[in-house]
């Protein structure tokens, strides 16, 4: 589960790569092993193309973990928020350059801004570039998929597969507390909505007899 503060640096380190001309998507996997990087950038550039990965931390933990970093672009960097970047700072190596996170105060497009605290130094591109350019498209054609069936909404899914998901859903209700029950919040909602459309039908039943009502009087 991503915390707030990593979704709010993905959403600002998209929109810097797509300020700067960039293609970028997230969490790709890349070729030979080496691991899923968090965020992937494209540039074109006169002589081709230019690569750059992204390693996203917002915590000690996070950034001291054992698992693979994926810098294997002409381009490599850390993202940080400013507190943990002064914690490690010491522990970055040589090549690698970091982007620090500043959160906006007031509301804007998009979360925040990031200062250059340290450049990366350029390097050979450490996987064939055919196949990292299928894991891109690849992964962006994922992404357009997922914006697709979230634009068209529940309507994609059949019954049962919104069953399983509420069930899956189940152990985060809140049954006894002060919170959300999205569960009886829907079941309160569909009931709200069938009383009144049972309200408009018989309205729409009441009119209807009085009309034939007076047409028989008339007749009469």
């Amino acid at each position: 589960m991503k915390t707030p503060l990593t979704i709010q640096l993905e959403e600002t380190l998209y929109h810097y790569c797509r300020e700067n001309g960039e293609v970028v998507v997230e969490e790709v996997t890349m070729p030979d092993d080496q691991g899923i990087v968090d965020t992937l950038s494209c540039r074109l550039t006169e002589t081709g193309f230019e690569w750059r990965c992204f390693e996203l931390k917002v915590t000690k933990a996070d950034f001291r973990s054992k698992a693979k970093l994926s810098f294997i672009g002409h381009y490599n960097y850390f993202v940080l928020p400013e507190a943990l970047y002064m914690t490690v700072k010491e522990e970055i190596p040589p090549a690698i350059g970091v982007m620090v996170y500043h959160a906006y105060i007031d509301q804007e497009d998009v979360p925040g801004f990031f200062t250059i605290e340290k450049k990366p130094r350029r390097q050979e591109l450490a996987v064939d570039e055919q196949a990292l350019l299928s894991r891109l498209i690849s992964a962006q054609a994922r992404e357009v998929s997922k914006a697709k069936r979230t634009e068209r909404g529940l309507r994609v899914f059949s019954t049962n597969q919104i069953y399983k998901e509420l069930k899956r859903r189940q152990p985060e209700y809140d049954l006894f507390g002060g919170g959300v029950n999205y569960y009886d919040r829907f079941i309160e909602e569909t009931q709200n909505q069938a009383v009144e459309a049972l309200k408009e039908e018989l309205e729409a039943t009441r009119q209807a007899y009085f009309e034939l009502e007076k047409r028989v009087m008339g007749e009469e």
